[in-house]
């Protein structure tokens, strides 16, 4: 058991882009674990709190901001830290408070409540200037790689806005009816996957157009999404919740996907519903409902329930994938966990490892 860290208070923790760590802050600094296997494998001291942490992949490089009852640095600042030089190289100044950070080689993302600011990487230099809706969750995603996208919630509630600096291209589409809570990017930059305060619906949409792909139903009553995640070979996506199942989702074949790109654009033009559930078997994927809710547009859309399930007494997780169908947990209350899903025939995912990082 990884009991190292210097308080139990746990502030913050994270993945990296590709699930093989995940960082926790606390209020005396930093801890990096490694996944496969589970092992502490970096600590960083302060004499302040750190709120939140993001790495970029295994770099030295990490995105850091004050926090706990005794802030290392002013809540108002973004912090690019590099740990091989043990000091920032850059920091970002603001009116209100930061509520996250994004990198990749050559941009950073800033996350405030009501705006994302986007820097690059090299000499610091503002790019671009973004206005949400309010955004208490830091909800933002950044393509770590290859083209450079950037999704967040747009100025009107539950629409989403994507911007691609690579082609100068930006779309603005309904999402949901409620707020957005959490948004995910694929690794290959194609898909982008939304959900809302209601919890109880996933959208996957292409990147090209924003047309909508997929729709994963988690469950009937209301949630609070807390994760969204692709795996790294966009085979899967899963969601966390506060009911304390982790739920992984079969995701749209890159065919199936090119195939529904030639059709109209399909857009939600309504509320998260439920009605006229009917559910069916698809086999391996995903068990299907069905639901007339975008009257005028297309009759029915399909949307499917989750393939596999892991359950948990915590209520607040994290997860990402590793290798052969595996899935990552992390919890709130120190825990990391690792188990296996079936890829043919789902059901209760296979606990195989149980660790306390606390």
């Amino acid at each position: 058991m990884a009991k190292t860290l210097e308080t139990n208070h746990v502030l913050s923790y994270h993945f990296n882009q590709d699930y093989t760590c995940f960082i926790v802050t606390t209020e005396r600094g930093f801890q990096i674990f490694s996944c496969n296997p589970f092992t502490e494998i970096y600590k960083r001291s302060f004499d302040g709190g750190i709120g939140s942490a993001e790495m970029f992949f295994k770099s030295n490089m990490l995105g850091l901001t004050g926090g706990g009852t005794n802030p290392k640095y002013p809540l108002n600042k973004a912090i690019i830290w590099n740990d091989e030089q043990a000091r920032p190289i850059g920091e970002f100044s603001f009116k209100t408070a930061v509520l996250g950070i994004r990198l990749r080689k050559d941009k950073v993302a800033v996350i405030l409540e009501t705006n994302v600011y986007l820097y690059d990487f090299e000499d610091f230099y503002l790019l671009d200037a973004i206005e949400t809706s309010p955004n208490p969750k830091a909800c933002c995603a950044l393509t770590a790689v290859g083209a450079a996208l950037v999704a967040v919630p747009s100025k009107k509630r539950g629409c989403l806005c994507l911007k691609n600096y690579s082609t100068n291209t930006v779309f603005d589409q309904v999402a949901h009816k409620s707020s957005i809570v959490a948004i995910a990017l694929s690794a290959d930059g194609k898909l982008c996957a939304t959900a809302s305060s209601t919890g109880t619906l996933v959208r996957i949409f292409a990147t090209k157009n924003l047309s909508l792909l997929q729709e994963l139903r988690r469950g009937k009553d209301n949630a609070e999404i807390t994760c969204l995640a692709f795996d790294y070979t966009v085979a899967w996506i899963g969601c966390c919740s506060n009911k304390g199942t982790v739920h992984v989702f079969t995701v749209i074949s890159a065919s199936k996907a090119a195939l529904a790109l030639q059709e109209p654009p399909v857009e939600v033009h309504a509320e998260d519903s439920d009605e006229e559930e009917k559910e069916e078997k698809v086999d391996p994927k995903n068990k299907t409902s069905v639901f007339r809710f975008m009257k005028g547009i297309v009759p029915y859309f399909k949307s499917e329930w989750s393939l596999a399930q892991f359950r948990l007494t915590e209520k607040k997780s994290m997860m990402g994938f590793g290798p052969k169908e595996t899935v990552y947990v992390i919890t709130e209350t120190g825990k990391f966990y690792s188990a296996s899903f079936d890829p043919a025939n789902g059901g209760d995912c296979k606990k195989l490892e149980e660790k306390e990082y606390v």
